[in-house]
């Protein structure tokens, strides 16, 4: 295995272990899930990054570690351990910021999942190789778009007691996407068609809430 990859194992590992022990322990979960009202009022700011270490249930944890372990050896490769490391947590961060942010009126809206940080990456990753990537052989960026597009939806279309966070994916995948074009613009406008296409579930979101107000 290369040196780097244990990286990935790392998270994919730690990531496992605190969202099942949240699974556990609902004290655990509620003291360490992103949440507007605990980090306005509580300064609880460790929690837009603790939140990317927890999940909703099984199959939330499988499908972010799933989606991250097909794009992060791209994004490896690209921009090396640390550039992988900055836009993980840059995006996971960022897009925790974004809700925090949108949500500012709504102290009791809470959410968890890794998505900010998978998405920066899967932005970043087909960014540099959109036609290379192939899952279930669909290519990497119609993989992207379905990905976003399922996460807008249910943004869009909220259920009762969700707390994945969905409005997440737009702060980190903006990350991602402009990390990697500051660092190989080049490769960024050879792949602009794929971009745009993985980007347009991401482009009716942003319509959504700048322009329809629709939500938050």
């Amino acid at each position: 295995m290369d040196s780097s990859l244990y990286i990935l194992v790392i998270i994919i590992a730690i990531t496992c272990v605190t969202s099942y022990i949240g699974f556990q322990q609902p004290e655990f979960f509620q003291k360490y899930k992103f949440e507007v009202g605990a980090i306005q009022r509580r300064k609880e700011y460790l929690r837009l990054l603790s939140a990317g270490f927890l999940h909703g249930d099984f199959m939330h944890l499988f499908f972010n570690m799933y989606t991250l372990y097909i794009f992060a050896p791209i994004a490896l490769m690209g921009f090396h351990v640390y550039g992988f490391l900055i836009i993980y947590f840059g995006s996971m961060v960022l897009g925790n910021l974004f809700c925090l942010y949108h949500y500012r009126n709504v102290p009791f809206y809470s959410a968890i999942g890794a998505s900010g940080g998978v998405s920066g990456i899967l932005f970043a990753a087909v960014a540099l190789a959109p036609r290379e990537i192939e899952i279930w052989f669909i290519p990497g960026f119609l993989f992207g778009a379905i990905y976003f597009g399922y996460s807008v939806y249910m943004m869009l279309n909220p259920r009762a007691n969700d707390n994945i966070g969905h409005a997440a994916h737009l702060g980190g995948a903006f990350f991602g996407l402009v990390y990697a074009v500051i660092v190989y613009p080049e490769f960024a406008m050879k792949n602009a068609l794929p971009i745009g296409i993985m980007a347009l579930p991401l482009i009716y979101l942003a319509y959504e809430i700048f322009v329809k107000k629709r939500i938050g």
